[in-house]
């Protein structure tokens, strides 16, 4: 009919929606995001490296970490866990620091895929010009498939050892 619209989420013009089927338990996708250690190995797009300061998993708990890129420049982050439903969905906000105006909110999911997992991370940001300054200045669709790459790469190989073991 004329003048029928189609209904739309109202933060679609400020999301960045990625996914990815990975070869791994959704329970071993999961805990990748739960401890340092598994973190410090995977998070971040290809080439960066990343030093953590402090880290707390759990509702309200903080990831301050630097990300190292590899131009050399360095990058403050802070992550605050807002929502944990082991193993379904992780929700956080992730800006420069604890009272960042900027900040965005991530809502990650883990759904089962036959044997596999597949992760959605879907991003929603204050507003549609910090979504496409995302895009354009630091290639957040670019370095959000890579960092997902490498979570595949990690968890796999965990699964794999975890299955020769």
């Amino acid at each position: 009919m004329a003048g029928e619209t189609r209904a739309q989420p109202a933060t679609t013009d400020r999301e960045i929606v990625l996914s990815r089927s990975i070869d791994a338990p959704r329970e071993l996708v999961f805990e990748a995001f739960t401890e340092v250690r598994h973190l410090s190995r995977w998070w971040g797009p290809t080439g960066f490296t990343t030093t953590t300061r402090s880290f707390e998993f759990r509702v309200d708990g903080v990831w301050d970490f630097v990300m190292h890129g590899p131009d050399g420049t360095d990058y403050a982050e802070w992550i605050t866990w807002t929502e944990i439903v082991p193993p379904e969905r992780i929700t956080l906000s992730h800006g420069e620091s604890r009272d960042d105006p900027n900040a965005f909110e991530s809502v990650l999911t883990f759904e089962p895929d036959g044997a596999a997992t597949r992760i959605v991370m879907r991003t929603v940001f204050p507003t549609r010009q910090l979504r496409d300054e995302a895009i354009e200045k630091y290639h957040a669709v670019e370095g959000g498939r890579q960092t997902l790459s490498s979570l595949a790469a990690y968890v796999t190989e965990i699964a794999r050892k975890g299955a020769e073991g």
